[in-house]
């Protein structure tokens, strides 16, 4: 009766050292299969903020994720430079005759180079993506003074046209961006990115780090910002996005 007592505890026991892990294992692997994650967008061909991005992922494997996201851009010609009225003070950008935001949805994988450990640590991963890419051409505005030396103002709201706008110092600002807003003109182009990020959130079910890398996107004309300068159908660019999200 000992005897078997006995082999019934060595076979409980060695049951346990099989199910055990493998139950946690699947137990962390069902609490981690989606994240979803937010953020900022900088990169070489924007301003101070570039834009903003979501992003959903789920997890393949151990060390894989599929993802996908979109991001909201605006993408400005490499000449670009900021005039100022001297009647109003208000600012334009010299020449531009249209903003170009892009929306890009896109579709990757995520390999996990070096996994951080649960409550500390730094996380490393390599990701690609590819996808479409939307790009809008939207007017840009200015108030342009008509009006002659010694005669009333006549100051209008119109698209800049080198041939009808030719004197900068009758130009009296921009009109902002949402004057044109409705007057989008679509381009339709896809784009490649690749990177590396850097998680540095304290516990796993949270998320916060950065992503850096490189984007070439390719439209199927050249997009026209600044009539007078040299226009692009393709574009290159080093980004930084900073994100926060979590994990369930």
């Amino acid at each position: 009766m000992k005897v078997i007592r006995y082999i019934a505890f060595v076979l409980t026991l060695a049951f346990a050292s099989i199910a055990l892990p493998a139950l946690a294992q699947s137990e962390e692997e069902e609490e981690f299969e989606n994240e979803l994650s937010y953020g900022v967008n900088l990169n070489s061909n924007g301003g101070l903020i570039g834009g903003a991005f979501i992003r959903s992922a789920y997890t393949m494997d151990h060390n894989m994720l599929q993802f996908g996201a979109v991001e909201i851009v605006e993408v400005k010609h490499p000449r670009e430079m900021r005039g100022y009225s001297s009647e109003t003070g208000d600012s334009f950008i010299i020449g531009k005759q249209n903003y170009l935001f892009v929306v890009r949805p896109h579709y990757g994988r995520e390999l996990v180079l070096f996994r951080k450990a649960a409550e500390s640590g730094v996380q490393v991963n390599a990701l690609g993506a590819i996808g479409p890419s939307l790009g809008f051409l939207v007017p840009y505005y200015i108030r342009y003074n008509y009006g002659q030396l010694g005669t009333p103002n006549d100051v209008r709201t119109e698209q800049y046209d080198p041939q009808d706008h030719k004197s900068l110092e009758k130009v009296q600002g921009s009109a902002g961006v949402f004057t044109g807003l409705g007057e989008g003109d679509i381009n339709l182009g896809a784009h490649l990115k690749g990177g590396l990020s850097f998680e540095y959130g304290r516990y796993n079910e949270s998320i916060a780090g950065i992503e850096v890398g490189v984007m070439v996107e390719a439209y199927t004309k050249k997009l026209v910002m600044i009539p007078d300068a040299k226009n692009y159908s393709r574009f290159t660019s080093v980004y930084l996005n900073i994100y926060y999200g979590r994990r369930k």
